[in-house]
């Protein structure tokens, strides 16, 4: 019952949260100077159209994009579409389906960025459990790399390994996702093709991921070899292989976190690195829409990233209330 209760409440407060970041996604993009409509009148203007013409074309696009209904009304069919999984049509690439759109992007963030952050997760506890545990010369040369790593930014070493390896020495391609006059596939040719262009995004995420992930385990694998009980444990005589797997469990708990965090943030996380290398995910499609202010694909890619967030914070909490008593009761779920 404790358990249940304290999932219960947790469940409520997600629920509470999802309202508002729906609120928030349907009005945040309304608030981006610039009505879409008129950009996307503006492009036909330039072809020749007369006035009267472009009017009735205005009008026609108001209606269909549903910009002619108040606000409110407006918000109800958002939500309407939300939950029935229709994410609407592209105001700048209109009949598009912002369906369409997303999957074909959602595949190539995924294919850089899940590897890069199971890897680099999987690698940097590891540098940091063995750097802090060891301690010395490696430890040193551990901690001052994988610093320089995780307070670099993103963009920053995307840019160097891009002049690096694709220009001074042309060992990968320069950007996109597969050679031009290819189409995606799923054949060895094609695959062999874009594995080509995927090493220098994936390096770009990986070497940094891998440097955080390395420094926090550091230094909550310290914190852990200095406390009361390893002391206590050592006192009686424990050794150290037994020790080991009590201290890393516990350091394990916050890493755990980052790493629910990490995959929740999949989406929208690499936006800099796609721009960067020209690469087609969902990075490089949120900022062509806000350039745009195409309402639909700015709102559907938040909510994805939201909702991802969301639903790996709720995994972490579920996560921690079952292997850890502690956490109920200290928020009231467990009165035992």
């Amino acid at each position: 019952m404790g358990l249940g209760r304290y999932l219960l409440r947790k469940a409520l407060w997600y629920i509470a949260a999802l309202f508002v970041a729906l609120l928030l996604n349907f009005l945040l993009p309304r608030l981006i100077p610039g009505n879409p409509v008129d950009a996307l009148v503006g492009k036909l203007a330039q072809g020749g159209a007369g006035s009267d013409q472009l009017q009735t074309i205005y009008e026609h696009y108001v209606k269909e994009f549903g910009l002619d209904k108040p606000m409110w009304e407006q918000f109800l069919v958002y939500l309407q579409n939300t939950f029935t999984g229709n994410l609407g049509t592209s105001f700048m690439q209109y009949p598009a389906s912002v369906n369409k759109l997303i999957g074909d992007a959602l595949p190539w963030s995924l294919a850089i960025q899940l590897p890069a952050v199971i890897i680099g997760w999987l690698v940097g506890n590891l540098l940091g459990a063995v750097a802090a545990f060891k301690g010395g010369w490696f430890d040193r040369g551990a901690f001052v790399g994988s610093l320089f790593l995780s307070s670099m930014p993103y963009y920053c070493l995307a840019i160097l390994l891009l002049f690096g390896f694709a220009v001074w020495q042309p060992v990968f391609p320069q950007g996109r996702a597969y050679s031009i006059g290819l189409t995606p596939e799923f054949s060895m040719p094609f695959f062999m093709d874009a594995i080509s262009y995927w090493w220098l995004p994936f390096w770009s995420l990986v070497l940094i991921f891998i440097g955080g992930q390395a420094v926090g385990m550091r230094s909550m694998a310290i914190y852990e070899l200095g406390s009361d009980y390893v002391n206590y444990g050592r006192g009686l005589g424990m050794r150290d292989s037994q020790m080991v797997r009590y201290i890393f469990r516990n350091a394990m708990l916050p890493q755990i976190t980052g790493l629910a965090l990490s995959l929740g943030g999949l989406v929208g996380g690499a936006l800099i690195t796609e721009l960067v290398f020209n690469y087609p995910g969902m990075g490089s499609l949120l900022f062509t829409a806000i350039s745009a202010n195409d309402y639909p694909v700015i709102q559907a890619i938040t909510l994805i990233i939201t909702v991802t967030v969301l639903v790996a914070n709720f995994a972490v909490e579920v996560l921690y209330g079952l292997i850890d008593p502690r956490i109920r009761a200290t928020q009231g779920g467990d009165k035992s």
